[in-house]
């Protein structure tokens, strides 16, 4: 079946969409759909180019950011979590100095770098819905993007590493206060955090109402958003870098989806907060992308670039890191909410919540996934402006 499936995929674009979305509802992980996509492309079982994958490009791409921003309510995400997100933004510039640095350091050595500094700062400051954001904005090629993929998910496995391990390092424990992790020192851990973990990760009702509100909403904001992008970039000059900049900024329809999906999740939250499912479908959205990205892949490319794009991301990690702890320390955090919150920095809401449950910090739980969702928010805009800023080097 498998094989016959196949070889329809060679001449009909409705079979290679179907097959997409088989591949992005079976995959356990992004670095396995891409995986598995990568195979089959470099072993001519499906085409490397159709006019399916542009589809996915125009409308997929930016259906998915307000679909995963309907929860963005900036207000109650600063009155729960405003500690959590003060130390989540300190990382942020992290992120950024990080990029930057990296870029400094590494510019005559991977081209087109300014452009994969801007999907980075995007994405470890927000999540994937970043990334795939600012990849469409820059316009980097599906080969580069496929490659910075590899090396941002080895590079993100390796730091989630370190970060539980952090913890039960003397010189941390000696140097931080850590409340929660003495608290479950004296007490034991009891069954609390895996109720909080079955909570979190449990299926969630999705009624037909729900799924024609999301992506009717979402429709309407793109469509807006667009309109207006345009509108905008074409009465702003470029004369100078001031205006280049601000034509930027105002002329993306990427932030112009972002500030208004925001600020429609914050003045209306109870509207937007009970529509259910658009996380999940949002989510589902970008695993698509994923999987056209992975198309064109080239192993020998990805062979190539991927090593110097790794080091390039274990800069931007390692910044991130040291700037954290150190501002962390003098503002006088707790080391549980700095590892946290750079942990909701590189790999967003979902890996925060995921290791706040699994230490068994059940309080930052809430925190972490608020704090992340703000990324989701502020990672375009400094997405853009990095991106922006290291052009003109």
């Amino acid at each position: 079946m498998f094989f016959l499936l196949f070889f329809i995929l060679k001449f009909n674009s409705f079979s290679i969409l179907s097959f997409i979305l088989f591949l992005a509802l079976n995959s356990n992980s992004i670095f396995s759909l891409l995986y598995i996509v990568m195979a089959l492309a470099n072993f001519k079982i499906i085409p490397t180019d159709a006019p399916t994958y542009d589809m996915v490009w125009d409308y997929v791409v930016p259906l998915a950011l307000p679909m995963l921003l309907f929860n963005a309510n900036i207000k109650k995400i600063w009155k729960e979590s405003g500690r959590m997100v003060i130390i989540f933004v300190i990382g942020a510039v992290g992120t950024a100095l990080g990029a930057t640095l990296g870029f400094l350091l590494l510019k005559n050595h991977i081209p087109e770098l300014y452009k994969m500094a801007g999907m980075m700062t995007g994405s470890y400051i927000g999540g994937g819905v970043n990334f795939v954001a600012m990849a469409d904005n820059f316009v980097v090629s599906k080969e580069l993007i496929s490659a910075l993929v590899v090396a941002d998910n080895l590079n993100m496995a390796l730091y989630f590493f370190i970060l539980i391990a952090i913890p039960s390092i003397s010189f941390f424990k000696k140097n931080y206060n850590h409340p929660l992790i003495n608290e479950l020192e004296q007490v034991g851990e009891n069954g609390e955090s895996k109720t909080r973990a079955a909570a979190y990760w449990d299926k969630k009702e999705i009624s037909l109402k729900d799924i024609a509100f999301t992506v009717s909403i979402a429709f309407i904001i793109v469509a807006i958003s667009d309109a207006l992008a345009n509108f905008l970039a074409s009465i702003i000059p470029t004369g100078n870098f001031g205006l280049a900049l601000l034509n930027g900024f105002l002329g993306n329809k990427y932030l112009i989806i972002t500030t208004l999906t925001m600020l429609l999740a914050t003045y209306f939250p109870d509207f937007f907060g009970s529509i259910g499912g658009a996380q999940e479908i949002g989510t589902f959205l970008i695993y698509i992308f994923f999987v056209v990205i992975g198309v064109p892949a080239s192993i020998h490319l990805i062979i190539t670039k991927s090593p110097l794009l790794l080091v390039y991301c274990s800069i931007m990690v390692i910044i991130n890191m040291i700037f954290i702890l150190i501002l962390g320390k003098i503002f006088k955090f707790n080391l549980e909410e700095i590892l946290i919150a750079s942990n909701a920095n590189i790999g967003g809401p979902t890996t925060a919540a995921a290791m706040a449950i699994a230490k068994g910090w059940t309080s930052l739980v809430l925190p972490s996934i608020l704090a992340g969702t703000l990324g989701y928010v502020i990672g375009n805009y400094f997405g853009i402006f990095i991106g922006n800023l290291l052009s003109i080097f």
